[in-house]
């Protein structure tokens, strides 16, 4: 049995964590195949966007320790392998495409980390969260300890990050870590609903506005605004801008190609 789901919904790569007898616990062959979804997403033409989720109760309860302990102390990391990209995004390329994410029950260490490298989440109510490391004798090393911060602020980070206590559901929607909070077992049709609007949006736009914002955080916000108009003119010479003015004065919505 897979211990990833992956399939793709039209222009939309469903990728489902699948190992719901171990609380989805996250093995280095798990992350082997989400890494490769993960360059599926990427480099097939026809998708546009992902959506992240899990079966079972839980999200995942966190790394399985014992089969990562020599992977932290080769001094080297994580290390995709050829047709992958790593979904925390600490080594290699990242995605140019947007992901959705989709939590719910327990979604702790690479849960939270994953769900920091993705772009639009969804959680039911009364999913917990945590960063458990310094209960483990370790530190964050998937992405937490470098953008947990820029989106809950320096001190929430460091409450939760130093002392490794759970935060729930609402506090993370308060804070804006999450976008939508849903009833129990709503959550994938809630995030499988903005896949979809995203996935009928012009595909040039979308990742051009993407790459723009990261490029914001990565980079300032002075490189960013330099790269605007250079990146903006190839898409204004696109077949989907033409659809859209056309659509626009026809009175109908766009049907775009991605050219």
């Amino acid at each position: 049995m897979a211990l990833v789901k992956v399939e793709k919904q039209g222009h939309i790569l469903l990728i489902g964590l699948n190992r719901p007898e171990k609380m989805n616990a996250m093995n280095r062959a798990m992350y082997h195949e989400i890494a490769a979804a993960y360059y599926q997403l990427q480099h097939d033409p026809e998708l546009r966007v992902g959506l992240m989720y899990a079966e079972g109760d839980h999200f995942t309860s966190g790394l399985q320790l014992d089969d990562w302990a020599g992977v932290f102390a080769n001094g080297k990391g994580i290390e995709p392998g050829e047709g992958e990209l790593d979904p925390f995004h600490i080594t290699g390329d990242g995605l140019t495409k947007p992901v959705v994410f989709a939590a719910q029950g327990i979604c702790f260490t690479c849960g939270v980390e994953m769900m920091l490298n993705t772009d639009v989440r969804v959680a039911a109510k009364g999913t917990r969260f945590a960063q458990l490391e310094v209960k483990r004798g370790i530190f964050a090393c998937g992405g937490a300890t470098i953008r947990l911060q820029r989106e809950i602020g320096w001190g929430n980070a460091q409450r939760y990050l130093l002392t490794g206590d759970e935060w729930s559901a609402d506090q993370a929607y308060q804070w804006g870590l999450i976008q939508e909070l849903v009833e129990p077992g709503e959550q994938f049709n809630k995030a499988l609903e903005i896949a979809e609007k995203i996935a009928k949006a012009a595909p040039l736009g979308v990742q051009g506005s993407l790459k723009s914002s990261k490029t914001a955080v990565s980079q300032g916000q002075e490189i960013a605004k330099q790269q605007l108009f250079p990146e903006l003119q190839p898409v204004m010479a696109s077949e989907d801008v033409k659809e859209g003015i056309q659509s626009f004065l026809e009175r109908r919505e766009a049907v775009f190609k991605g050219r």
